[in-house]
């Protein structure tokens, strides 16, 4: 399996998440739920540091631990919280067709920073692509919106969450390019996010409350571990072990298998009517990421 279908494997993991997620809802807030999934993520991350420990000797430059950063605070933490405040503060359809704007940022980032070159085929993938993403969220329907709610500062949100999420895929390209080992970019990434989430936690005021009988603290406590280690660390391993063998601008492509299973999944598991056009841009979205595996499985793309 090449590595395109490795970072399609862990962005479906991600997919998962809200099985986790909404039951756990009801017993902690999201800051919480973060904050106890990358402490639960610790313990993995600890003694990989300390096995792994010689091997980040004399690589820890500025520019590693900027990026180590980026991924860890910009990716995971801030991007998450300015998405989550871009549905708060305006129209959820621009927020959305913004977000789409994803890849464009991790391509352009990729071109400047890694130096990345542009297949003759790859032009047809993201054009595929993206409107596979747009067909899975509005279906054939264009979004009812005006030129107004696209200039709030929600939109503002939404792109900079968007350029956080394509720059982390760029960066963790850059750390995987610098000799560091994908468990050790993924345990460090877990780690370093601890203390900003902290503080996050501690500004936000939330008030911990839990309670319960003891059949439903058991409950809540197997949904954080599977919350934790699938859509968290298993999920992380399977993405970076697959950025280590694919270039920035194919991974960001592959990531669309997260929205994809999402909307699957919402069909599923929770009932959400799955319309034509949805149905149609998950199997756009699948057949992108066949044509790029199969294609470099024939050599035609250098990895």
């Amino acid at each position: 399996m090449n590595g395109i279908w490795y970072v399609a494997l862990g962005a479906t993991l991600w997919g998962l998440d809200p099985l986790f997620r909404i039951l756990l809802l009801k017993s902690f807030t999201s800051a919480q739920i973060v904050f106890i999934e990358h402490l639960l993520l610790a313990f993995y991350a600890l003694p990989v540091l300390i096995k792994y420990r010689k091997t980040v000797t004399g690589k820890l430059t500025l520019a590693v631990i900027g990026a180590l950063l980026f991924i860890s605070w910009g990716g995971s933490a801030i991007a998450t919280i300015l998405f989550t405040s871009a549905f708060a503060h305006g129209s959820a359809n621009a927020v959305l067709l913004l977000q789409k704007l994803q890849p464009l940022f991790a391509i352009i980032l990729a071109r400047v920073m890694l130096k990345e070159t542009l297949p003759s085929k790859f032009f047809a993938y993201i054009m595929v692509a993206l409107l596979g993403t747009y067909l899975l969220t509005f279906g054939f329907a264009s979004p009812e919106m005006g030129l107004q709610d696209l200039g709030t500062i929600s939109c503002l949100f939404s792109i900079l969450a968007a350029v956080l999420w394509g720059g982390s895929t760029v960066m963790g390209k850059f750390l995987l390019q610098k000799n560091l080992d994908f468990p050790i970019v993924t345990s460090l990434r877990f780690l370093l996010a601890i203390p900003l989430l902290s503080v996050i936690l501690l500004a936000s005021g939330d008030v911990w409350r839990v309670s319960g009988s003891s059949g439903n603290l058991m409950l809540i406590a197997v949904n954080l571990l599977f919350q934790a280690f699938f859509p968290g660390l298993v999920s992380m391993l399977l993405y970076y072990k697959g950025l280590s063998s694919t270039k920035a601008f194919f991974a960001t492509l592959a990531e669309l298998a997260f929205p994809a299973v999402g909307v699957c999944l919402n069909w599923v598991v929770f009932g959400q009517k799955l319309t034509i056009g949805q149905l149609v841009g998950f199997l756009l979205i699948w057949f992108t990421l066949w044509s790029m595996s199969r294609s470099k499985n024939k050599g035609s793309v250098p990895l």
